[in-house]
C-alpha cells in the first residue's frame, strides 16, 4: 500500500509571484519581508511535522519498510527547502500461510497509524490491513492455518476459505506484490 505524497501548492506572494521566485530577483543578501519570514516559520514548521509524522511510520514499521522516507520538497523565500509532503514503502504481501498474514496485518496497520494524526492515505492502509485481517482469520477459522498445501483441496468442491487458502499459497510462491507505499503527509 502506498502512503502517497501530498500535493504541495507553491506559497505566493500578494502579487502572485512564487516566493521562491520573489526571493531570487531580492538577491541572497537582502532582508525578508514580515510575509516572507512568516512563510519561512511555516515551512520549517511544515517540515518538522512531516518528518515527525514518516519517522513514526518507520519506527512502528521496522522490518516491513522496503524504503526509507521520501520527501516532496517547497523552496522557501530564503532560498532554502522544506519537506511538505512525504512517504514511506512498506511491504503489503501477505505471509506464507494464514497465521503469517494476520500478524503482518496488524504490524502493517500498527505502521500506518503511528503518526499522531495520520492522514487519509494512511487510513486506506490501515483499513487494506484490517481487511487481510478478516481474511487471514477466515482462512484460520477453516482450518487453513495449520500448513495444510493448496494441493489438499479439491478443485470443485473448494470453499470460499479453500479458496483463500489456495490464494495465499500462490502468494507465497512470490506473485504478490510488494513494496507498496505508506503515506505521504496530508
Amino acid at each position: 500500500m502506498s502512503l502517497l505524497s501530498v500535493g504541495a501548492v507553491p506559497a505566493r506572494s500578494s502579487s502572485g509571484a512564487s516566493l521562491s521566485a520573489a526571493a531570487a530577483s531580492r538577491g541572497a543578501t537582502a532582508p525578508m519581508s514580515d510575509a516572507e519570514q512568516r512563510t519561512v516559520d511555516q515551512l520549517k514548521a511544515r517540515d518538522r511535522v512531516v518528518r515527525a509524522h514518516e519517522m513514526a511510520h518507520m519506527a512502528a514499521g521496522a522490518g516491513l519498510i522496503t524504503h526509507g522516507a521520501s520527501f516532496t520538497y517547497q523552496t522557501g523565500p530564503d532560498g532554502r527547502r522544506y519537506a511538505v509532503g512525504g512517504e514511506v514503502g512498506i511491504d503489503v504481501s501477505p505471509g506464507r500461510n494464514p497465521a503469517e498474514t494476520l500478524a503482518k496485518a496488524e504490524r502493517i496497520r500498527a505502521a500506518a497509524l503511528a503518526p499522531a494524526e495520520p492522514s487519509g492515505q494512511d487510513r486506506q492502509v490501515a483499513s487494506e490491513a484490517d481487511r487481510m485481517a478478516v481474511e487471514a482469520r477466515m482462512a484460520i477459522g477453516a482450518g487453513e492455518g495449520d500448513g495444510a498445501t493448496a494441493g489438499d483441496a479439491g478443485a470443485s468442491q473448494a470453499t470460499p476459505a479453500q479458496d483463500l487458502g489456495l490464494r495465499y499459497a500462490a502468494a507465497a510462491g512470490g506473485t504478490a506484490p510488494r513494496g507498496n507505499r505508506i503515506d505521504t503527509y496530508a
